[in-house]
């Protein structure tokens, strides 16, 4: 069985986002030895963005004076800030922490993200 990629399955639902959280130096640069419980408590995150969501709803016109139009219209969405790919700085305590085919993940809204950082370069 092929391994591809296994969060093709995973759909992101509203403004939240999908984060594998980074990897940290076990070690403070004075060379102090950190457990993971420690670094885990910090109120402030890094990671990866691997998933999005469509972003925030827009609600529909009720203007029901238009007959010709198709009562199965597609809602549509304000687009979110982040992309994939990006570096997320986001406050813990706004994320959801998840397990998924034993990788730790982080779904944290998108009003959580503190700050990204994007390197177009590994996209062009």
């Amino acid at each position: 069985m092929e391994k591809g990629n296994t969060l093709d399955k995973i759909n992101v639902v509203g403004d939240r986002v999908l984060v594998k959280p980074r990897k940290e130096s076990e070690r403070t640069d004075s060379g102090l030895y950190l457990p993971p419980g420690v670094r885990e408590k910090e109120k402030i995150q890094y990671g990866y963005v691997v998933k999005i969501g469509p972003g925030y709803p827009i609600p529909l016109p009720l203007d029901n004076d238009e007959p010709w139009k198709s009562d199965e219209e597609k809602v549509k969405y304000v687009p979110l800030q982040v992309k994939e790919g990006d570096l997320a700085v986001f406050l813990q305590g706004g994320a959801y922490e998840v397990m998924y085919q034993n990788e730790k993940y982080f779904i944290v809204p998108q009003s959580s993200i503190l700050m990204i950082e994007r390197d177009d370069s590994l996209f062009s």
